[in-house]
């Protein structure tokens, strides 16, 4: 199938590039084919996020959008900031001493998830075309270096790849003048492109963190629609560096919140398991105080891209353009990446449009999504939060923070210094012989629950009998090198079980990859320390179903 335009992901990013060329489109009266295409079973079925959103973007993509029914129902109320200290203390911080980044005035708490399948609403209503549950694979790319669309995956495949009887569909070739790719953090085609274009030559290692997040229903009398609490220290560190995140609880409406910690991927230690740090922080009383009597709902886990302004690789190649988190667009000093995403989709967009009207083919460069988003809030946004996750890194929540602090309250984010972290992730763990052993409490099934009841309440399902979507490079590296050197840590960073090991009955080990459970939070791909593996998309509306995330 041919189209003007091809866009990978139907997240805030795509999503709004596909509203945004089809508006432009109209007000010039010229006619462009968008077609976007979603790997999950329905639009935001793999949408995870925190989310506290700024309408900025959506201001500006869709100035009605109140009218028009956009699923933004409760503006934040109030911001509580605490540093946990130990497991049953704390210190709430005055507003004094919060980063500016970390105000919440004007924003609103969110589902990710339905915001997208509004957007796909409008983004239909406007003509485009939303396929989800096809899953994209490779790029086409042709002799002459130019991506020209797009290869989804076949259907009906068995383990071995070949089709199975009256359930065979090849996969389809989506042709197209320009491709966007939106598929979030650590898209598979992205990395294939970042690493074919050399695209991130002059850019800092990219940085990571996992975010696992629930939902909750709880005790009416604890509810407090509006209320945003975030934190740092206790269970991850306080005044190192080494094993470093925060946390999230937001009052959504229905009684409801959401409930999430964000451990950063450049962790040392590797007995570090973030979804048991998770289990265990909700024991806190500062969380505690909302959850006791409540019921868990939903379970999630995807990681975000953190590195920001100093991590962004070159976002354009021959025939198509990097948006949204595939880019790296996120702001971790305010742990937002939706309105930048939908920005950096935008300014996409209208360089597309450009290139069409003026009779271009995809052969080409789009450099004036380059040159707008350097003239735009987007990058001035980013280059003022440039500093956060280095601080962070360097110094750690203390001290990282208190940089922060007079980085933004005191200089606007525009202190004469920009801090590098040029060491990536996989590159931090130390030796499991080096490292201190943890020893995590059992679930109490209350306010803390095992891996496999959690991956239950993601929906996670895999057509059984299809290839195996995640590679390994060397299949004896598990057993041979990360076994003896790291305690094989994918048994841990893995927040859905897919990865164990399993002794034999002649007392050998072997390396068991359950990818039925995967939750595509993409943790394996970025954390093992020999790299080994690789993350593919499975058959299309394979992975979780969120239905408010």
């Amino acid at each position: 199938m041919e189209f003007d335009v091809v866009i990978v992901g139907a997240g805030p990013a795509g999503l709004s590039a596909a509203c945004r060329i089809k508006q432009q489109a109209a007000d010039a009266n010229q006619e462009i084919s968008v077609c976007v295409v979603e790997k999950g079973s329905e639009v935001g079925a793999h949408i995870l996020s925190g989310a506290v959103f700024e309408p900025r973007a959506l201001e500006e993509l869709f100035p009605d959008w109140k009218e028009l029914g956009a699923p933004l129902n409760t503006p934040v109320k109030r911001d509580d900031i605490y540093m946990l200290t130990s497991e049953q203390k704390s210190t709430k911080l005055p507003d004094l001493l919060v980063p500016k980044t970390m105000h919440n005035e004007g924003n609103y708490i969110i589902s990710l998830g339905n915001l997208c399948r509004w957007l796909a609403q409008q983004a239909e209503n406007l003509g485009v075309e939303v396929y989800p549950g096809f899953a994209a694979q490779e790029a086409l790319i042709d002799e002459n270096g130019v991506v020209g669309g797009i290869l989804t995956g076949d259907l009906g495949v068995d383990r071995e790849g070949n089709p199975k009887d009256g359930m065979y569909t090849p996969g389809m070739e989506l042709r197209a003048k320009y491709t966007l790719f939106a598929e979030g953090c650590r898209g598979h085609i992205g990395k294939q492109l970042i690493k074919r274009y050399n695209l991130a030559s002059d850019a800092d290692a990219q940085h990571y963190g996992i975010g696992i997040k629930e939902i909750w229903d709880i005790d009416p009398s604890k509810h407090e629609q509006g209320l945003v609490v975030h934190t740092a220290g206790w269970p991850l560190d306080i005044s190192g560096s080494e094993n470093t995140g925060g946390s999230f609880l937001y009052h959504i409406e229905n009684n409801q919140v959401v409930v999430g910690l964000i451990v950063d991927l450049s962790y040392s230690n590797p007995h570090l398991s973030p979804f048991d740090e998770f289990q265990r922080y909700k024991h806190h009383p500062v969380v505690k105080q909302y959850l006791e009597g409540g019921k868990r709902v939903s379970y999630g886990a995807r990681a975000i891209c953190k590195g920001g302004l100093n991590s962004l690789p070159k976002m354009v190649f021959p025939g198509g353009a990097l948006i949204g988190c595939d880019l790296g667009t996120l702001n971790f000093a305010k742990i937002k990446g939706s309105h930048t995403a939908m920005k950096s989709g935008m300014l996409a967009a209208d360089a597309v449009v450009e290139a069409l009207k003026a009779g271009r083919e995809g052969g080409d460069e789009l450099t004036g999504y380059v040159d707008s988003f350097k003239s735009s809030w987007l990058y001035d946004e980013l280059f003022r939060s440039r500093n956060f996750g280095p601080a962070i890194h360097k110094f750690g929540v203390l001290f990282g923070g208190a940089f922060n602090y007079v980085d933004q309250n005191w200089f606007g984010g525009k202190i004469p210094v920009t801090l590098h972290d040029t060491t990536p992730d996989h590159k931090r763990l130390k030796k499991a012989s080096e490292a201190e052993k943890i020893a995590y409490p059992k679930p109490d099934g209350v306010l803390s629950f095992d891996k496999l009841s959690s991956v239950f309440m993601s929906n996670t399902n895999h057509e059984e009998e299809q290839p195996v979507h995640l590679k390994l490079a060397d299949p004896s590296i598990p057993i041979e090198h990360n076994l003896p050197l790291y305690d094989e840590p994918a048994q841990r960073y893995c927040p859905a079980g897919v990865y164990e090991v399993v002794s034999n009955d002649d007392g050998s080990k072997r390396f068991q990859i359950n990818a039925q459970n995967c939750v595509h939070c993409k943790t394996c791909d970025i954390k093992d320390p020999a790299q080994n593996i690789t993350w593919v998309a499975p058959e299309g509306a394979g992975g979780p179903n969120y239905p408010n995330m």
